[in-house]
């Protein structure tokens, strides 16, 4: 039996008008991801009150960041019936669950970390001479049925495509002025110090950017309760990999016309001041890249979107393999490869593949035209 393929739905009008749109529509994943998330709180200790408070907690500098997405958030939770909290949960999972585990006090080395293989291959070395940008995202197996793919038509800005947990604002996505952006998970040893905006607020951000340099200075500027890794790239040809302290930028650019990025830091300028923490949780992150790399690197230069598929399905050192299959954690969740991710940002199309360790049917998703015919 074959995954279930991710729902689509198209909003538009004002921020508020947009959320209520997409909070109606996706209610039954929203709801089931809040349950997801509130009963992983819970088995680290952490009540509804405390959760509350710790959500409270990041209000203001969320509103300082992006009043227009607070707005959309209020929607969302006013469309699918539930309070305006559980979307900031939903929002700042990663940030609420590093602080779930502190109370818990758990080993980090326990912990099963937000994976993901992204590349980028330029049009020099693409098959069609476009750029194709693309993600394995490898988190919990369970958001397979709690993510979605939602259309923006903004009157402010570019139009947007996104893949996302439903209830979040963006994850991985494209605009209509020719960017996209994925995201990979890295950790240094000065995360969660100090405060800062939660990751998918900052994504969004980027998918609002009118310009490569707006996108850049988005990242470049914002600080964040935790390290992160950001691939922008550009239809016209142009990409860059972001390694992200909680204060600081380092750029990584591609080689042999590519970028390929697991989930540890590569930056020699970044390793220099901080320590890669993450690889304790992510060793098969030291393999994944290389391994991508290398069988694209056997296509000479013509990648076609199959071929780049093909490197994505890698099932080498299974299951800590590019390409994962569902397996249980210390502590009894199911995590895998949740989606797998191509975009063509010239044609505005977005092909998605739910859990492609165990289905190899995909669907196509677009920025413009009937909304009927996108999924």
């Amino acid at each position: 039996m074959q995954p279930m393929q991710f729902p689509f739905v198209e909003i538009s009008g004002g921020p508020r008008d947009r959320g209520r749109q997409y909070g109606a529509f996706a209610s039954a994943r929203i709801a089931r991801g809040i349950e997801h998330y509130l009963a992983q709180f819970s088995a680290c200790g952490l009540d509804t009150a405390s959760i509350r408070r710790h959500v409270e907690s990041y209000l203001p500098r969320i509103r300082d960041f992006a009043p227009t997405l607070v707005e959309e958030m209020e929607g969302i939770a006013e469309g699918a019936g539930v309070e305006f909290e559980s979307i900031v949960l939903l929002n700042a999972r990663t940030e609420l669950l590093h602080e779930a585990r502190v109370v818990a006090n758990r080993q980090r080395e326990k912990e099963e970390p937000d994976g993901c293989t992204g590349v980028v291959i330029l049009p020099q070395a693409s098959a069609t001479g476009q750029l194709i940008h693309a993600l394995n995202w490898d988190w919990k197996a369970e958001c397979a049925s709690t993510s979605v793919v939602v259309r923006i038509r903004r009157d402010d800005g570019p139009d947007v495509l996104t893949f996302t947990e439903a209830g979040a604002v963006a994850r991985a996505g494209m605009n209509a002025d020719g960017l996209a952006v994925t995201a990979n998970y890295i950790e240094s040893d000065q995360d969660f110090r100090k405060p800062g905006v939660p990751l998918a607020l900052v994504r969004r951000k980027v998918l609002e950017a009118e310009t490569y340099a707006q996108a850049i200075g988005v990242i470049a500027s914002t600080e964040t309760l935790t390290s992160n890794n950001l691939i922008l790239s550009h239809r016209d040809g142009v990409a860059i990999d972001f390694e992200c302290a909680p204060a600081e930028t380092f750029a990584v650019y591609p080689t042999d016309g590519m970028i390929v990025h697991a989930n540890h830091w590569t930056s020699v300028a970044g390793l220099a001041k901080y320590k890669d923490t993450g690889i304790l949780t992510t060793p098969d992150s030291l393999y994944r890249d290389h391994r991508v790399r290398e069988r694209l690197l056997l296509k000479g230069g013509k990648i076609s979107k199959a071929d780049l598929v093909e490197a994505l399905r890698d099932n080498f050192g299974d299951p800590w393999s590019v390409c994962r299959p569902p397996r249980p954690n210390p502590y009894g969740a199911l995590t895998a490869t949740v989606a797998m991710l191509v975009m063509d940002s010239t044609a505005g199309t977005m092909e998605l593949t739910p859990l492609p360790a165990l289905n190899t049917k995909s669907s196509t998703y677009a920025l413009s035209g009937d909304p009927a015919m996108a999924a």
